[in-house]
């Protein structure tokens, strides 16, 4: 099953000629600096990219460094989806059943509906929403497998962005792996595209956004800095692979209560190799939200 590309291209980006324009005087040193200060915190390495969707102003941290995507692809998956669903070229509400064979760790929804099967619109929520793995890897199987979804990004102006693997194995992402990576500068630009350019249709932008609204594995990540009134939504990833030290993710947007939206992708590669979810690592992106707050209540300074 293929999506057409034609979908995908001609449309102005939501960050459009403006995305080159550079830091503002002081204050965006000083939040840069602010997020080194993070980083050195944690002693690991930490990438950021914030994005204005309003002027196209930048700025951030080691926004080329590539790391792992982990499951942040997922928030692109689902939109490859809601596109073809919209634009006639894929069956979105077609039924698909799976085998236990197909079940890879940390899969609720597809395990519970194992007997039923359900629709490629439905493993895409679950994708999103849950970070479910084996609908990931049932809707990459039914897409055209990782070179699909490097495509889709080809098509949309990404250039950096890639997939090889599939689940859970896209998850051994060592210093220095290209495979299965990116950086946050183009995941950024990417979920801008995504969210608020004419990249997809409007109803397809809308459904995005709501799901990654309704996404609640981010609680405790970059939204945790943010003022609570602020509506906000991400996808997260979360690689602890046995030797290769541990690396953590979240990509989102922001809509704040006065102003255009906000856009961000963080990455941690944390210094040490962690058993489970480390609370530190999630304070570190939590504080990132924060940096982010203090722009938005800077920015109208930076744009006079």
């Amino acid at each position: 099953m293929s999506i057409d590309r034609r979908v995908f291209l001609g449309g102005s980006l939501a960050l459009g000629a403006s995305a080159c324009i550079p830091p503002v005087g002081g204050t965006i040193g000083r939040l840069e600096s602010q997020l080194r200060i993070i980083e050195a915190v944690t002693g690991g390495t930490l990438g950021v990219a914030v994005l204005d969707t309003g002027s196209g102003l930048e700025f951030g941290i080691n926004r080329n460094t590539r790391f792992g995507l982990l499951s942040t692809f997922k928030t692109t998956l689902a939109a490859m989806v809601l596109a073809g669903k919209e634009a006639g070229t894929l069956e979105a509400d077609q039924h698909v059943r799976w085998r236990e064979s197909d079940l890879v760790t940390y899969s609720p929804f597809t395990r519970e509906r194992l007997a039923q099967g359900g629709s490629l619109l439905e493993l895409a929520e679950a994708a999103q929403k849950l970070s479910d793995n084996s609908a990931a890897n049932i809707l990459l199987r039914e897409l055209g497998g990782p070179p699909a979804v490097t495509r889709f990004w080809r098509a949309i102006g990404d250039d950096t962005s890639r997939l090889d693997r599939t689940e859970t194995a896209l998850n051994n992402v060592p210093l220095g792996e290209i495979r299965d990576t990116t950086t946050p500068e183009a995941m950024a630009r990417t979920l801008s595209r995504l969210i608020y350019g004419d990249t997809m249709p409007e109803r397809a932008r809308r459904i995005l956004r709501d799901w990654m609204t309704a996404t609640e594995t981010g609680l405790k990540r970059v939204r945790a800095g943010l003022p609570r009134l602020w509506v906000a939504g991400d996808k997260t990833g979360t690689s602890l692979w046995p030797g290769m030290g541990s690396l953590y993710a979240d990509v989102g947007f922001v809509e704040p209560a006065n102003g255009a939206p906000i856009v961000f992708a963080a990455y941690l590669r944390a210094a040490e190799a962690h058993e489970r979810i480390d609370v530190e690592s999630q304070t570190a992106l939590a504080r990132v939200g924060a940096v982010i707050a203090d722009y938005v209540r800077e920015r109208g300074v930076l744009m006079a």
